[in-house]
């Protein structure tokens, strides 16, 4: 089946492109919040020590990390790593930001379901990763004579797209703790607030394209395979 007739294969295609389109979207979002300086005068490193110490984690430390949009949780050291612009500011993109990665702490400190889930994950997905790649292509120009490398390829994506799902659930509960949190906490006002939520929303709308991006190329091997299986 020619690429441009598989609907499956344009799917894919559009949701690249709609992933290009959420990331500018994104960064726009991030940069104009950033020049808003929060009342509170808080800064990233500051507000996710106060996150942290109001849900009584005393084991996780906050460090600054190179690059931007590189923010995360590493529940391997317990770190809340804040890129160098989020660590030193004092804005609403940056407390959305810091209060967001720390809600990823409170939920390994609560043993969120979801969040074990993801981490068991983890290992496995990292060392099949190297090899995937290489078995799906094998399996593509093997096609014909076998469907067993592309069927193997299959299984294992699907790991990667089941990864890409279950991480909603985790990304959107760290967001919801967070907003939470910096209401509770006066962190923001009502108008910094509702600018943090839309940040919050831009970046969980990157994981659910990805998600989405990552179900439509598992699907478009799918029917690469029941083709292959079909013609024999």
């Amino acid at each position: 089946m020619p690429f441009s007739s598989n609907p499956i294969y344009l799917l894919v295609i559009l949701t690249m492109v709609i992933s290009w389109l959420i990331q500018w979207r994104l960064r726009s979002k991030f940069s104009k919040y950033a020049q808003i300086g929060l009342q509170s005068g808080l800064s990233g490193r500051q507000i996710a020590e106060l996150m942290l110490a109001d849900h009584g984690i005393t084991d996780v430390r906050v460090i600054s990390t190179e690059g931007r949009l590189t923010d995360h949780y590493n529940p391997a050291d317990k770190t809340v790593n804040l890129s160098e612009a989020v660590y030193e500011e004092r804005s609403a993109a940056a407390a959305a930001v810091a209060a967001h990665e720390c809600g990823h702490a409170v939920q390994h400190a609560t043993a969120y379901s979801m969040l074990q889930f993801r981490s068991t994950m983890v290992p496995v997905l990292s060392s099949v990763s190297t090899y995937m790649p290489w078995i799906l292509i094998a399996g593509v120009l093997m096609i014909r004579t076998s469907i067993i490398p592309l069927g193997l390829g299959i299984v294992l994506f699907s790991l990667t797209t089941l990864f890409s799902f279950v991480t909603l659930p985790v990304e959107f509960d760290a967001s919801r703790r967070a907003l939470a949190w910096i209401d509770k906490r006066g962190i923001v006002t009502t108008q910094e607030h509702a600018m943090a939520k839309d940040a919050l929303w831009w970046a969980a709308m990157t994981y659910v394209v990805a998600a989405i991006s990552s179900l439509a190329t598992l699907l478009y091997y799918v029917s690469i395979f029941m083709g292959g299986r079909d013609r024999r």
